[in-house]
Order: C-alpha cells, then sequence, then structure tokens
C-alpha cells in the first residue's frame, strides 16, 4: 500500500492505496477500510496493480496536499461570518436526504438531513433552535467528516 497524507479544509488525512482489481481500489482513510469505484482503470504498466499504477495522478507518497477552495464543489450562498451556526458531517459517507428548506424554523435534535455511511443511515440533528439560513449539501452528495451540511441563524 501506498501511504498520502491530506490536509483538506485544515482536518489532515492519511490515505493508502491497495490493489486495483480492474476499475475497483481498496482504500484506506484514516483507519477505515473502503472499497471504491474508478471511473476507469487506471493504465499500468502490464502485471501491476500495485498503488504505483496511480503514480500519474501526480500525488506525491508522503506530501501534504492542500485543496484549494476552487477545487470544491460550490456550495449554496454562506451567510455573512457570525450568522449562524454550522451542522456539519460526523462521518463521511453519502447524502440521502436533506430534510429542511432554507427559511425554515427548526428545534434544537431535529433531523436536518440523513448521511449513509459503511452501509448505515446516520441522522444529522439541529445542535440549536433557529432557521436554517444556508444549505451546503444535497441528496447524492459524497462527504468528509466536518463538512458543512446547513447553517442555522
Amino acid at each position: 500500500m501506498k501511504t498520502y497524507s491530506f490536509k483538506i479544509n485544515g482536518k489532515d488525512y492519511k490515505v493508502a492505496i491497495g490493489e486495483a482489481n480492474g476499475k475497483m481500489l481498496s482504500v484506506n482513510v484514516n483507519g477505515a477500510d473502503y472499497e471504491v469505484e474508478l471511473d476507469q482503470a487506471p493504465a499500468a504498466a502490464a502485471g501491476d496493480n500495485s498503488a504505483g499504477a496511480f503514480a500519474r495522478t501526480g500525488l506525491r507518497s508522503n506530501a501534504e496536499a492542500e485543496v484549494s477552495p476552487a477545487a470544491e464543489k460550490p456550495a449554496a450562498e454562506k451567510p455573512a461570518a457570525g450568522a449562524g451556526k454550522t451542522v456539519k458531517s460526523p462521518l463521511p459517507g453519502i447524502i440521502i436526504s436533506i430534510d429542511v428548506k432554507e427559511g425554515q424554523a427548526v428545534k434544537r435534535g431535529q433531523k436536518v438531513a440523513v448521511i449513509e455511511a459503511m452501509k448505515m443511515e446516520n441522522d444529522i440533528l439541529a445542535e440549536s433552535d433557529g432557521t436554517v439560513t444556508a444549505i451546503h449539501a444535497s441528496k447524492g452528495d459524497s462527504v468528509l467528516e466536518g463538512a458543512d451540511i446547513v447553517t442555522i441563524g
């Protein structure tokens, strides 16, 4: 396995890329194992199914990679600083539903979204009473731990 270090939005991630089998790839992110499907099989040297086949991606082993804001998916317009409390994803996964709309009043503990992680659905709850001022994620989005989901003002 080839190991990489990333810093995304100020959070450190250790990523180990394992063997590729066609379009399937084994990946370990901060100790959690994942099987991911690539858009296309990597162009590897004959018989090379190792992480070395991904050298052409521009990633450097054990290097810090900073993700620029331009590389991130554009989010809904964010409120001014101090205009609310952002509800963040508690773990990496895929957004199954967003259960609130901008302008909607919410109570602390109310479900605002559902995320699927490791084949389990997890409710994401409002941490305070208020009004939803922004929605930062959409159904089907793949998010990392700590990603903004909604802002409650």
